[in-house]
């Protein structure tokens, strides 16, 4: 763990934009992606009761923060956005994902769902705001492990999520018309 926070304390210190330093942070995640060491047993143990994250290093200058997240079979997010940009990186097991955009729809807004992906163990994806509105999940029948880095400090704010979205989706706007 210490490596990869070396290495994304070099990226994030180069002081880019926020898509460019997502990317850069991705592609210093992937190759650590993997081994049993990564993460302790502690930051391997899920709830059954939700996901569950586990800061493991935020940076003293609250530039970014490393949080594992463990799924357990059928675990979510609500649809949601993140409060900077973010880079998450399956460790093990997979996850799915539906990704959306809000529509202003007169005095309201609604959401629109724009595509589903399905990340193996190994994949990993960078997005910074606006346009990082989703829900993720297990989809599979074992735990799923993941990094996420994000670009603020979690041990203040205790979240990512800047928003949860429970506005209504365009007809057919998901898998199965949902």
């Amino acid at each position: 763990m210490r490596l990869l926070i070396a290495d994304v304390r070099a990226a994030v210190r180069r002081g880019l934009d926020p898509d460019t330093t997502a990317r850069l942070v991705a592609d210093r995640l992937a190759p650590h992606l993997g081994p049993d060491d990564l993460l302790t047993a502690q930051q391997r143990q899920g709830d059954p009761a939700r996901y569950r994250q586990h800061l493991v290093h935020a940076e003293e200058d609250g530039s970014f923060s490393v949080v594992a997240l463990v799924w357990l079979p059928g675990q979510q997010t609500p649809i949601h956005d993140h409060v900077a940009w973010c880079v998450a990186g399956v460790h093990r097991g997979q996850e799915s994902e539906l990704r959306y955009r809000l529509v202003p729809d007169g005095p309201t807004a609604r959401l629109e769902f724009t595509e589903a992906a399905v990340s193996p163990q190994g994949s990993v994806a960078a997005f910074a705001p606006p346009g990082d509105i989703h829900l993720v999940r297990n989809p599979g029948p074992d735990t799923a492990l993941s990094i996420h880095i994000y670009g603020a400090d979690i041990a203040r704010l205790t979240t990512s999520i800047r928003r949860v979205y429970r506005l209504p989706a365009a007809p057919g706007s998901g898998p199965g018309g949902a």
